[in-house]
């Protein structure tokens, strides 16, 4: 065999070495949310006073909203909640389910529910959403605000964390990475992978640093200063973006904030994708934006995920013998950069082996991102379209 095709073959080890020891420790056992993770003087229970507006943008959420209202309103907190519902066009009695939660959780006083307004030019719909909750949330000049989802389930004491934390480490935006379901077949081959693909684009490491520019956050759980959204000229300065909760933390650490990200077990996430159509769905809606829309980028992506995740087997299964040992080692630190998200999902190691097929099929979705874009398309969530190129 040429040396320049065992240079070839080795290329894929070579990847793997570098994201095991020079990407910020991504695929490390995940930082989560509580005394253990925090430190005692970032402990909930030591987590000071203040004064909190929780925000969730809905649209057609009957189905969870009650649950994530009713979580918030039973927080354990040394200060105050109050929980601002945007009811953004929903046809299906989502506002009525918010209420009918805060009643049953003896909170009704703590609880508005907004009627949104149409949606203007230029806005996503989740931001347009959220800005209008904002607006007032600010007018009760509360210490933090809590940027969640209508879909996120907050144990008694995650809210509690997240300002203990905050205030530990002087940061103004705090986010936890909620823990997803992986209840369906589908979701177990794929949504742990979902979220080590993002630590790996954002190490948390590298956000929570301030020599580096990365900038990451989870927008179902994000805690963060007034001064800070003031500073940044509120969601107007983000209005049009796709994956709003990154570009928010890249506005706030932008503007010299300093911010964090961590996983957590105190926060869970009601939605559920039964198939792996429905997961598809979940990556392209969003894929083609993340890569700038750049066709050049997109053919890197392609290319990239090939020779780390698809590589190793494929070499695996060659007849020589110098190849098959590159590619199996590749494969071994590949399986064990994924071990830690496996285990944090409470699954077998034996998943850990799955990447190269679970990488495929995040190729396939990324280009059918591009491929959807560029007919037009675009991305779709709640019947409404985003993400649209104009023909």
């Amino acid at each position: 065999m040429p040396a320049l095709s065992y240079v070839a073959a080795a290329v894929p080890l070579f990847i793997w070495v570098y994201l095991l020891f020079g990407r910020g420790g991504f695929w490390r056992e995940p930082r989560r949310s509580g005394a253990a993770a925090l430190g005692s003087s970032a402990s909930p229970a030591a987590a000071p006073s203040r004064s909190i507006v929780a925000v969730i943008p809905a649209r057609d959420e009957a189905h969870v909203i009650g649950r994530a209202v009713g979580s918030l309103l039973r927080q354990r907190l040394a200060g105050s909640i109050h929980v601002v519902v945007i009811d953004d066009g929903s046809s299906d009695g989502t506002a009525e389910s918010a209420l009918a939660a805060a009643r049953a959780a003896g909170g009704s006083a703590a609880l508005t529910v907004l009627t949104g307004a149409p949606l203007p030019p230029g806005w996503t719909g989740k931001l347009w959403a959220l800005s209008q909750g904002l607006a007032l949330a600010v007018q009760r000049r509360p210490d933090y605000l809590l940027l969640t989802d209508a879909d996120i389930h907050h144990d008694p004491d995650n809210v509690a964390a997240l300002v203990a934390h905050a205030e530990a480490s002087g940061c103004e935006l705090v986010s936890f990475m909620v823990r997803l379901s992986v209840a369906s077949f589908a979701e177990r081959c794929l949504i742990p992978a979902f979220v080590f693909f993002f630590l790996k684009l954002y190490p948390p490491a590298w956000i929570a640093s301030a020599r580096s520019r990365t900038a990451g956050a989870a927008g179902g759980c994000v805690l963060l200063r007034p001064s800070a959204l003031e500073r940044i000229g509120g969601l107007q300065a983000i209005r049009s973006e796709i994956i709003d909760d990154c570009a928010l933390a890249r506005a706030v650490k932008g503007s010299g904030g300093r911010i964090w990200l961590g996983l957590t077990r105190t926060a869970h996430s009601l939605r559920c994708y039964a198939t792996f159509a429905e997961v598809g769905r979940l990556i392209s809606r969003t894929a083609f934006s993340q890569l700038r829309h750049s066709y050049l980028l997109l053919l890197a992506t392609l290319g990239g995920l090939a020779a780390t995740y698809l590589a190793p087997p494929l070499l695996v299964a060659t007849a020589h013998h110098p190849s098959v040992a590159l590619g199996a080692s590749a494969w071994a630190l590949m399986s064990l950069a994924y071990l830690p998200m496996v285990r944090f999902y409470g699954l077998s190691p034996l998943w850990s082996v799955s990447l190269p097929a679970v990488a495929l099929f995040y190729g396939g979705a990324t280009a059918h991102s591009a491929l959807q874009y560029a007919l037009g398309r675009g991305g779709s969530w709640k019947g409404r379209a985003q993400d649209v190129r104009a023909l």
